[in-house]
Parts: structure tokens; sequence; C-alpha cells
């Protein structure tokens, strides 16, 4: 067989083994997706009627604005909250020494990293379809053709991979399962200082400019406005290059720390 052919096959072997995992230890699993439906329905049902008066626009006001308005911030989260799983999982590989056997048997060393990006994307994936699923139950309301719904997805899964790539890459420097699962928190911070749960034009000025520049608002600027029909601007654009931007760089920086453990 050719090489490419023997990655691949390795690669396959890695995938199913990351999809095992998650269903011999679904606690983690759950707890990923969990969270971000608790912090839904908590905003929504506890924070929504006033935040979603707020919101202006003629939207309406109201619980049924907010919960249109927050789900693409809620998404946002769940990936970054599955990071932390992620991080942990190729820091655990790191630390038990099952790395080590790998190294001494005929397998493509980047089906490893392979294993852990497909599965997490997999998972992800899921845990984003369950996410909606429940927003639709308790109010969410998106005018989206097939075409927005398939550009929206398309935009997702691109973060999604964004987000695994970093994740694995700050797995792979931590030196503790522990320490990789604060290494992401950050990440799960960015929607709150964004335009996820409330606009940003009503943030002070400083806090404003950093909500407007950093990458996770233009990514919910254009599901939301994929999915619900408000304005889009340059915002598809700009999510599309930082999705990229922050993909390659975390490829490169995990490949490189990879070869060099």
């Amino acid at each position: 067989m050719s090489t490419l052919t023997l990655a691949a096959r390795d690669s396959n072997t890695m995938i199913r083994r990351q999809l095992k995992r998650l269903v011999r230890y679904p606690s983690m699993t759950i707890q990923l997706i969990i969270t971000p439906v608790i912090l839904l329905i908590l905003f929504v049902y506890v924070f929504g009627g006033a935040l979603g008066n707020g919101l202006g626009g003629g939207s309406g006001g109201g619980r049924g604005a907010y919960v249109n308005y927050v789900v693409p911030g809620i998404l946002l989260m769940a990936a970054a909250t599955a990071a932390t799983g992620t991080a942990v999982m190729v820091a655990t590989d790191m630390t038990e020494g099952i790395i080590a056997r790998f190294r001494t048997m005929r397998i493509s060393r980047a089906s490893v990293l392979t294993g852990h990006v497909v599965g997490s994307v997999i998972q992800q994936l899921l845990g984003m379809a369950v996410l909606v699923g429940i927003a639709l139950a308790i109010g969410f309301r998106p005018n989206a053709t097939a075409l927005e719904w398939l550009a929206a997805v398309a935009l997702l899964t691109l973060f999604v991979v964004a987000i695994t790539w970093l994740s694995v890459a700050l797995g792979l420097n931590s030196s503790s399962p522990e320490a990789a699962s604060n290494a992401p928190m950050p990440l799960i911070l960015l929607p709150f200082l964004g335009s996820g749960f409330v606009p940003t034009d009503s943030m002070p000025t400083a806090l404003r400019w950093f909500a407007e520049y950093q990458p996770f608002t233009p990514i919910m600027e254009t599901v939301r406005g994929l999915l619900l029909g408000t304005p889009i601007g340059n915002s598809a654009t700009i999510a599309t290059a930082w999705c990229a931007g922050i993909a390659v760089v975390s490829y490169l920086w995990a490949k490189n720390t990879f070869g060099k453990a």
C-alpha cells in the first residue's frame, strides 16, 4: 500500500479510537452538552425578558427576541467548552505513555492528531445540533433558507475545526491534564466579551473596541445574520479569515510541538 493509503488507514483507526473513548466515558460529553444548555435556559428565562426588551431595532423585545439573539453566542460557547475536553484528552495521551507506545508501532504520526481532531469535531457538531434542537423548543425562530442554513453550518464547522486544532496545540503544550483543563478557559469568556449576549454598542468604549475586533464577534454576527436575516456587512469575510488563520497557525503549532515531543 502507498504511504497515503497507510496514513488514511491509520487515521481511520485513531478516529474510531476517539469515538469509542467518547462512548465509553460519556460523562465529559454529557457535561460539555449540558453546560451550554443550562446557560441557554438561564439567560432566556432569567434574563431574557429584560435583555430582550433592550435589544431594540424592531425586534419586538422580550424572551422571544432574546432567544433569537443569544443562540449564536451559545453555539460558539459550546464549541469553546468542548475545546477543554479535547485539550485534556491530548494532554492525557501525552503524559500517560500511549504516545511513546504508538511511536514503536508502524503507524502514521499524523494519524494520532487527526484522530483527536476529527473525533472532537464530530462531538462538537452533534452537541451543537442538540443545542439548536433545544433552542427551537424554547422559542428560537430562524427564518433562514436552506442555502443560508448550509452557509451557517459551513462557517460553524470551520470554526469548530479551528478551535479544535487550537485545543490540540494547547493540550500538547500543557504539562498535565489538569493544566490543559485551564488552558482554553479564555475562549469560553470571549462570547461574553463580544456580541454574544448583548449588542456591542451597549458597552463602554474600551470594552466595545475589544468586543468588535476580537475573533468571535464577526463569527456570531455572521451566523446571526444568516439564520435571522440581520445585516452581515463584511462580517462573513472577517469571520472566515479569523477561522482560517486560527486553524492554520494552530495546526502548525500542534505539528511542530508533536514532532519535538
